[in-house]
């Protein structure tokens, strides 16, 4: 009972190390956290005045539909934004990679008992993006 724990713990842990996930290279010092509603997502830099707070990368982790997975890296992107306190983020770079797949076969036996199973992993493409924190003073 306790190995079959460990085993669900273990396989759980995996699991959530391949969900969405996004990192950061601060450009200058962070501000005040802000609620997310409040992070403005640009496609390229606004008119007038903003400072440059981070570069951001995320990734979309493992959803199914390209909506979804569009959705999921914008939500990553703006969270981390607020946590820095940026009221918007320049998307730079958009990209999507396979998630692979694969098939494992395995037949085992010892004395009278025989065994075997059959694993199939078929992974969805991950969305990832690049993007400016960006803090416009005179945001609205």
């Amino acid at each position: 009972m306790r190995a079959t724990r460990l085993v669900l713990s273990l396989a759980l842990l995996g699991a959530l190390a391949g969900c969405a996930s996004a990192s950061r290279v601060m450009i200058s010092d962070p501000r005040p956290a802000i609620p997310v509603e409040q992070v403005r997502v640009y496609t390229q830099m606004p008119a007038g005045r903003y400072v440059e707070i981070a570069l951001l990368d995320a990734s979309s982790g493992f959803t199914y539909g390209a909506q979804a997975r569009n959705d999921a890296v914008i939500a990553k992107l703006r969270a981390e934004a607020a946590r820095l306190g940026a009221n918007g983020v320049v998307i730079q770079e958009v990209g999507e990679y396979s998630g692979g797949s694969g098939l494992g076969i395995g037949v085992g036996g010892g004395g009278r008992h025989v065994g075997g199973g059959v694993s199939v992993d078929v992974a969805p493409p991950r969305r990832t993006a690049r993007a400016v924190a960006i803090w416009v003073p005179d945001a609205r």
